[in-house]
């Protein structure tokens, strides 16, 4: 059955003041690498959502012992859904066998296979019945290359069981990551536990979402994993690591700046303002890229402190962007385009296609339905200024997607979104932040 949420509208201009909870890519980078780190390790304010639950699950399946501690950090207000506990993790034996049950989420069916092969039983992944839909074959195969010996039905997708005491020893391998970063993410995670560490060689078409492999890189250079980096272009690159540990840590998880993004639109559509408490000053997040996107769409961003404010005139201009690197944000700045004034072209997203849905052909879908005019590109969006009406608006279990029809709903009345709930993937008590917002 199909719950419907009535996306509320929003005539005055607002003035709110956000805390976004932690950042799922960092929370799940830092959960894998105190799994197979030296010494235990703590994660402050970290995401406690469905995607972070789903690798915590995973990992405890492994063996690695995780335990809830009393925060020490916490400031955040309670409309952010903030965690209940920060995290404790001590390093085990990874035991089989066992399953792993990944949900939707790419970081767990990418970056836990290559150090399931450190375990001494069979490991099989599954997850939702979408998730046998994304890629995985350039994780199976560079596993199997490696020396690891996998057990699947030769599509390339999940279900997938690595054999117990597949063990690796690493070195080079090549493959082409063009239809996700997470490929090589997952490989050097993993590589210093590899006997030889790992050379990962990406040889194919243009890479996507950079920021993301920037993050893994800094990640494990925190935890004393030095990363060589040898990058030619979008086409050819390389990063190689030396065996070893990561040490044990502690580290505190930043707000999650691509959630930020739909609280940032809002005041882009009302005319209001929007501030995001604690954004950092430096990060590798994509979402960062908001700072950038919001005055060519007509917005004004302010840094406070610790604080940024984005502000909007209640007048949205069309963009043509590049959103290769920052892709996740494409649904939220597809929403907006749509309720611009100009047209939009938004490029370099083909690999937006084998995400949690093919996201290209449901905002096409979605905003056409309301009245929108939309073309598919081989890798994007055309968006022409329409007048939009009410109607349902599908989510296809893709948080992104719940997100971007929120924003549309502030101004488009009518509209009722399909499983808001979706958004507990990596923001759970979305909807509630969201009518604490408009409702103020």
């Amino acid at each position: 059955m199909i719950d419907l949420w009535n996306a509320p509208t929003r005539s005055a201009a607002l003035d709110a003041h956000i805390s976004i909870p932690g950042s799922k890519s960092l929370t799940n980078r830092w959960l894998l690498l105190s799994a197979i780190a030296s010494t235990p390790s703590r994660i402050n304010l970290p995401l406690r959502a469905r995607d972070t639950d789903l690798m915590v699950n995973a990992l405890t399946s492994l063996g690695v012992g995780i335990e809830n501690s009393p925060n020490a950090l916490r400031d955040y207000d309670l409309q952010a859904g903030p965690s209940e506990a920060d995290l404790i993790i001590t390093p085990g034996k990874f035991t089989g066998p066992t399953e792993i049950d990944c949900g939707l989420a790419g970081t767990v069916m990418r970056f836990v296979p290559p150090i399931a092969t450190l375990a001494d039983g069979d490991v099989r992944f599954d997850g939702d019945p979408r998730a046998r839909l994304r890629p995985m074959k350039q994780i199976i195969e560079s596993l199997e290359k490696l020396g690891a010996k996998i057990v699947d039905d030769g599509r390339g997708t999940l279900p997938f069981t690595i054999a117990a005491n597949s063990r690796i020893a690493g070195g080079r391998v090549e493959l082409d990551a063009s239809a996700s970063s997470q490929f090589i993410s997952a490989l050097l995670l993993a590589g210093s536990r590899f006997d030889d560490g790992v050379e990962v060689v990406h040889n194919g078409g243009q890479l996507p979402s950079l920021p993301h492999i920037e993050m893994t890189v800094e990640t494990l250079a925190q935890v004393g994993i030095p990363v060589s980096v040898n990058i030619l272009n979008s086409n050819q690159a390389s990063w190689k690591i030396e065996p070893g540990k990561p040490q044990g840590f502690n580290v505190t998880v930043e707000p999650d700046l691509s959630n930020a993004a739909p609280f940032v639109a809002a005041a882009l559509v009302t005319g209001g303002s929007v501030t995001i408490k604690n954004w950092p000053t430096q990060t590798s997040q994509a979402g960062d890229t908001l700072r950038e996107l919001i005055p060519s769409l007509g917005g004004k961003v302010e840094r406070n402190g610790s604080d940024v404010k984005f502000s909007g005139t209640g007048e949205i201009f069309g963009i043509d962007f590049d959103m290769h690197n920052v892709g996740e944000l494409t649904p939220v700045i597809a929403a907006l385009c749509a309720l611009a004034q100009t047209p939009s072209q938004l490029r370099g997203i083909a690999h937006l296609r084998g995400h949690e849905t093919d996201r290209l052909a449901a905002l096409a879908t979605e905003l056409t339905k309301l009245g929108g005019t939309v073309k598919e590109t081989a890798d994007g969006l055309v968006i022409q200024p329409a007048t939009l009406t009410g109607g349902t608006f599908a989510t296809y279990d893709d948080h992104r997607m719940a997100m971007a029809g929120a924003v549309i709903g502030l101004r488009v009345p009518d509209l009722q979104i399909e499983n808001i709930e979706t958004t507990s993937k990596t923001l759970p008590g979305f909807g509630n932040m969201w009518l604490e917002m408009v409702n103020s």
